[in-house]
Order: C-alpha cells, then structure tokens, then sequence
C-alpha cells in the first residue's frame, strides 16, 4: 500500500511539482524526428509534463521547442506560417526565432526595440539518433546530451516509435520493471511473435510460473533480476535496468534486436510510450523493421496522432475466441497493446492505497522509494539526481543462464555495458 501523500508526489509532474523538478533534470525524448521532417515544415503540437509548446524546423534546420501561444493575443502558433528563418502567428503576423525571440511585429514602427522585449519560454532541442530531445530544466545544470545506445548505433541498426497511452506515466513505467507478468500475460506471443520467438528462453518462461527476483542498487538505478529455473543446476536469469526516472530495457531474448522504453508524462493522466529497437552489431533487416512498423513486439500500430488503432474505445479489439483458444493470454493481440490495456484499465491515475503487493513486486517498490528519495533530495536539498551520466546511460539488458550457485552480479560482469560492436548477452 502506498500513502495518497506519496503516490501524488510520483504521478504529478507538472511546473511546481517535485517530481516535474526531478524530470526536468533530464532530457526528455519529445518527438519523432519524422515529425519535423524538413526545413519550413509545418509546427508540431508538444505536451510534456503538463506545459503546452510548439516545435518547428527553420529555414536553417535548427530546431525550436517553445510556449504554443503568442504573446499578443494567445494564439496557439499551430497555425502560423513557418517561413523565412521563423514562425510567423498568421493572426496579427508576429514573428518568433527558434529560441522564441520575437523578431518581427509588423505594427511596430521600424525604429521600435518592441522586440526585444518579447520572447517565448522555450527550450533546447536536438536530434539524437532518430529522435528530437528536450532539455526543460534550469539551463546552469542543463547535462550532457543523451548517450543511450539506441541513438549512438550506425544508422540503420535501430528503430523508434511513439505511442498515446491513456494513464499515468508511473503505472506504465511499473508494467516496464514487472518481468513476473510475462509468464502469463504475454505467453501467447511469445512463440508467435517475429521479435520474440525461437529463444530458449521462451521455453524457461513458460516452465516456471513462479520467478524469484532479487533487486540491486546501482547509482544510475536499479538491476531488477528475475530468476527462474533452468537445466539442472542453473538458473534463467532476465536482468532489467531502471534508470532515473523513466528508462528501462526488456531482456533480449536469442538475437533478436534488444529493446526498451521511456515513459514520458503528458500531463498526470497521459503519457507518451517511448519504444526502441536496435542491434549493437548488425543492421536491422527488412522484415524486423516491417514488423515493427506493422506493431510488433514492443510495438503497436498506430494512427496519424500515434494513438493506438486498438484503444479503450473499441476495448483494444479484444478477442475471446482467440483467449479461450489459447493464441492470447488476455484476448488481445501485441505485446504492446497487451501491457498498455491493463495499464490503462487502472483508470488515469491508480488508487495504490488499496494495492497488495507480493515478493515479485520488490522492483516496483524500490523503484518508487528510489524516485521519492531522489525527488525529495532535489527539492530541499538541490542534490542532482543519479542517471545524467554517460555510464548510467550505457547500459544493456541481459538474460543469461548461470550455475545456482553464482549471484547474477558476477556472473554477468560487464554484459550490462554497452560497448560499441560488441553483442549483447542472450539466451
């Protein structure tokens, strides 16, 4: 059970808040890179952490993330004409530089240094990998940009997506550190799905229903393991890291492409489901992307605003002759989809005061007194939170089998670190 007091301190994330402190320490994945596509291409709406802006390509390629409406009336500059080195509000023709410098008022008389005095909130933004990231904190203690191994791979080694999800950005990100659900909720995947089957270790998920886990402290977060029985003598062992405050990566599983999400707040009853694939030592080939493309493994298949085409309203198209057959553990089809319908049937935001939690939810529960704590020590003690640095951020999965009588600290040694042309640890 979590006190109401706590579970408001880790679901609310807007301006004023302790844990929208704490995200704004970090840069925050905001738009696909196929959003601004080119130079003077129309404006993208952005939601984050309760603040409404918009983001734009100018004529030079530099990229703008500011407040969406302009200073005069409040117009949301959606609307305005991106145009000649800036965005121009078609209501009154006001015109906004990529930093939101106000650099044109055509009432004004020429003579006039009305300008600048004008200038939208805005914020850094950049393109890593296939991905535009933002930084919303205090620009003295803005961290170096991000260094996660799916945006530093060889182009063509990775892919990105995006979906809408309707809930609190914690519960999803706790469905992201909950390996336990996978012997049951995605059983039916497992061997079917492209992105997932022929591992060996699919056979040891569904062998034992009953996984051991055993968490770990590390200073960019937390390793959450899950054992499970394997040959005589051995154990499965599925290695999750968490990394403050929203990063995690699933285990791999035989040499399919590793993978692994941000759950990035909209406000405190939405988010924005961050999905990545990629392969640290080859290319990915067509029919992996294809099925990425089409909502596969850690995917889904999405409108043109990246909401899910299964959704609340039409019950994620569930299936419960495909459920009682066996095809699908929950009646609906995809990995993603599978996690999110649940996630989101907890209404907005859960009422965790009326939870009961069991030994396999010890990530769940570290991970939330690790966000308190590093929330708290922002907010009273202005200590920056753990998770900025390079080595926090390249970081790897790691499923393996190890004798029963070796802790999964060493024997997977250095397999959690990413290094460039090395393959990942999998079974």
């Amino acid at each position: 059970m979590l006190r109401t007091e706590i579970n408001e301190l880790l679901t609310q994330t807007g301006p004023g808040t302790k844990m929208g402190a704490l995200f704004r320490r970090f840069w925050q994945p905001v738009l696909l890179a196929e959003e601004l596509p080119a130079d003077d291409c129309p404006p993208a709406r952005v939601k984050i952490l309760s603040e409404r802006l918009i983001a734009f390509r100018d004529s030079e390629g530099r990229y703008g993330l500011m407040d969406e409406f302009c200073a005069h009336r409040g117009v949301s500059l959606w609307f305005g004409r991106n145009e000649a080195g800036g965005l121009r509000c078609p209501y009154h023709g006001w015109k906004y530089d990529y930093t939101g410098q106000a650099i044109e008022v055509p009432s004004e008389p020429e003579t006039s240094n009305f300008c600048a005095n004008v200038k939208l909130k805005s914020y850094p933004m950049v393109k890593r990998g296939d991905v535009l990231w933002a930084y919303f904190g205090d620009p003295e203690t803005q961290p170096p940009l991000p260094e996660w191994e799916f945006v530093t791979v060889p182009e063509g080694q990775a892919f990105t997506s995006k979906r809408f999800q309707e809930c609190n950005w914690l519960q999803a990100l706790e469905g992201g550190i909950d390996s336990s659900h996978v012997t049951f909720l995605h059983s039916g995947s497992l061997d079917s799905d492209p992105l997932f089957k022929g591992s060996k270790g699919n056979a040891y998920n569904r062998a034992d229903l009953k996984p051991f886990f055993e968490v770990v402290d590390y200073e960019g977060g937390l390793l959450i393991a899950a054992r499970r029985s394997a040959e005589e003598g051995h154990y499965y062992w599925r290695v999750t890291p968490w990394v403050l405050p929203n990063f995690t990566m699933v285990p791999p599983r035989a040499d399919h492409p590793m993978h692994g999400h941000f759950w990035v707040p909209i406000d405190d009853e939405n988010c924005w489901a961050w999905s990545f694939d990629y392969h640290p030592t080859r290319q990915l080939d067509s029919e992996e992307v294809s099925a990425m493309r089409a909502g596969l493994g850690v995917h889904s298949a999405n409108d043109e605003n990246y909401r899910p085409l299964a959704n609340k309203d039409n019950d994620y198209l569930m299936d419960r002759d495909a459920q009682r057959r066996g095809e699908t553990y929950s009646g609906i089809k995809g990995i993603a989809l599978q996690d999110s319908s649940l996630q989101e049937s907890m209404g907005p935001i859960v009422d965790r005061t009326k939870e009961r939690l069991v030994a396999t939810d010890a990530g769940i529960i570290k991970a939330r007194q690790k966000l308190r704590k590093a929330a708290l020590a922002l907010a009273e003690d202005g200590v920056e939170p753990a998770g900025n640095r390079a080595q926090d951020q390249k970081v790897r999965s790691v499923a393996v089998v190890l004798p029963a009588d070796q802790s999964f600290v060493d024997g997977i040694g250095e397999a959690m670190v990413a290094k460039p042309g090395v393959r990942q640890t999998t079974v």
